[in-house]
């Protein structure tokens, strides 16, 4: 293997000409994961995995960055709201899900104020030679009261996402929005060898759109079937039948993506993770042994499903390996030119961390 395995195919922006990332980094709580959405209420709301002996648990959010401030201090506090919202003893019982630890917040939106949080089960692979960890289902359940209690029947855990299509990750568009186009969007993590879901070292991205009324109703959901640059895509209810609207060959995450309202773009945040030999090395692949090394980069595209363009690179992102990279629009600012950005990582960085992103455009 060599470079090329680990550069993304894709040509460069023409309109971000240029990311400058602040040197400080702002750490919160515990735990990894953090998918985030903007309530009706003003504040995020967001998931955390592994954390307080619970495989999952809700957070709130209150206030935001203070911008300006040459002291760096934050005005933004995180709040427990529900420390077990699934029970793994329950949730956990597929054979192919660890029984443990085997329940993880996948993404989270606030339509009209009730919280839709996406789960997903998974185990920590079984691949000798290539060992991802690697998502089995997943389903959503809702809350009215800001996460304190949840509707753990909204959909059936066994009969909505699957397969490659186990991870959903909402399409954040704006506080208690989904798309500026009426529709929702989610975007799904898959992989070609397979037809498996994984959280990290995947291959391509799938999307999937359905009316935010009938968000709960899995017949009503269709995939991207055609997305040729500056086309229309054409929409199919098979996810079997869904193309990729963005493909890293084994350099692909599970990806969030959210609208910038100032730069009229959507913001995609991809990560994977490498050795020291700039090849790639699931995360789990032999760890804790593992080089602790990833690659973010990160990409804009006119719509939804692309054309994706690279505006940032970085092949030795965070202390040990960061991942899960997102953009919380109620934190986008300068008519889009300041972004901050909420990731975790190992370590040091497993916790909410949060570091400001000025763009050149």
């Amino acid at each position: 293997m060599s470079l090329a395995d680990i550069t993304p195919p894709y040509s460069s922006s023409s309109l971000i000409r240029g990311v400058h990332l602040d040197r400080f980094r702002y750490h919160h709580a515990v735990g990894d994961m953090w998918p985030l959405t903007w309530a009706n209420d003003g504040h995020l709301y967001g998931g955390a995995g592994d954390n307080r002996d619970s495989p999952m648990n809700i957070w709130r959010v209150t206030g935001e960055p203070r911008l300006g401030d040459k002291t760096h201090v934050i005005d933004w506090y995180l709040d427990l709201v529900d420390n077990c919202p699934l029970d793994p003893t329950i949730y956990c019982n597929h054979p192919r899900v660890d029984k443990v630890r085997g329940l993880k917040p996948a993404s989270m939106l606030d339509i009209d104020g009730t919280l839709h949080l996406a789960v997903q089960s998974h185990n920590y692979g079984s691949d000798p030679a290539f060992n991802r960890q690697t998502n089995i289902e997943g389903w959503i359940i809702t809350s009215t009261d800001y996460g304190r209690s949840w509707k753990r029947d909204a959909t059936d855990q066994r009969k909505f996402f699957s397969g490659r299509v186990a991870s959903c990750h909402f399409l954040q568009a704006g506080r208690g929005a989904v798309a500026v186009d009426g529709w929702l969007y989610a975007y799904f993590p898959g992989a070609s060898d397979d037809g498996n879901s994984y959280w990290c070292n995947g291959d391509y991205v799938l999307l999937g759109r359905v009316r935010a009324a009938d968000v709960l109703d899995r017949s009503a959901w269709s995939f991207c079937a055609s997305a040729e640059p500056g086309g229309v895509p054409t929409w199919t209810p098979d996810d079997g039948r869904a193309v990729p609207i963005f493909a890293y060959p084994r350099m692909t995450g599970e990806n969030h993506v959210s609208y910038n309202p100032g730069l009229g773009r959507y913001i995609m945040g991809n990560y994977s993770f490498i050795d020291d030999d700039l090849r790639p090395v699931p995360y789990h692949q032999d760890w804790p042994a593992t080089s602790m090394r990833s690659q973010l980069t990160l990409f804009e595209a006119p719509q939804p499903w692309g054309p994706w363009s690279l505006f940032h690179r970085d092949d030795d992102w965070g202390t040990y390996g960061d991942y899960q990279p997102s953009f919380p629009v109620k934190w986008i600012y300068n008519e889009g030119r300041t972004m901050f950005m909420v990731s975790s990582g190992s370590y040091d960085d497993y916790n909410f961390t949060v570091q400001r992103i000025d763009l050149e455009v």
